[in-house]
């Protein structure tokens, strides 16, 4: 386990618990929990959504294919998994929507639309408006505004 800034676990925790509420009662917000690939492959996701069902077992590894959405939070460390490596795994594996939250610019990225080489769509928001996810779990809105930018974080001119 590597340590994390508190901007990282500030960020996970604003936009679970803004999610939390929109998913009802058939889908659970789970974190941390492995997601197996291959042999070689497996990630643990700030934040994946999958059925709440699923989530009463209580187990600490689930199949990618029940996953619906990935919440990622960009760290020094996890800049290139975030945005090269975990785009094309979770969309080849059919995951509708992924979001990367990088406090390290200020920015939200959204990728749907998956395919067997990544997403075929993506949208860059710095943080400020409310954005909203039309998922096939319904339209999510994720409030941007009061996210944490780091301090050494570049500023729009």
């Amino acid at each position: 386990m590597c340590p994390l800034t508190p901007h990282h676990g500030t960020t996970v925790h604003r936009v679970w618990t803004a999610l939390e509420p929109q998913l009802g009662l058939r889908w659970a917000v789970v974190s941390d929990v492995v997601l197996p690939f291959d042999h070689d492959n497996e990630f643990c996701p700030d934040l994946a959504v999958l059925p709440a069902a699923e989530a009463r077992r209580n187990e600490i590894a689930y199949p990618p294919d029940l996953v619906e959405l990935v919440v990622e939070v960009v760290s020094p460390e996890s800049i290139r998994r975030d945005y090269e490596l975990k785009p094309r795994r979770y969309a080849a594996r059919g995951i509708a929507d992924y979001l990367i939250l990088d406090p390290l610019k200020g920015q939200l990225v959204t990728m749907w639309n998956p395919g067997p080489d990544g997403y075929r769509g993506r949208d860059l928001i710095a943080y400020g408006p409310e954005v909203v996810v039309d998922s096939p779990l319904g339209r999510l809105k994720i409030p941007t505004a009061q996210l944490p930018v780091d301090p050494r974080a570049p500023h729009p001119s």
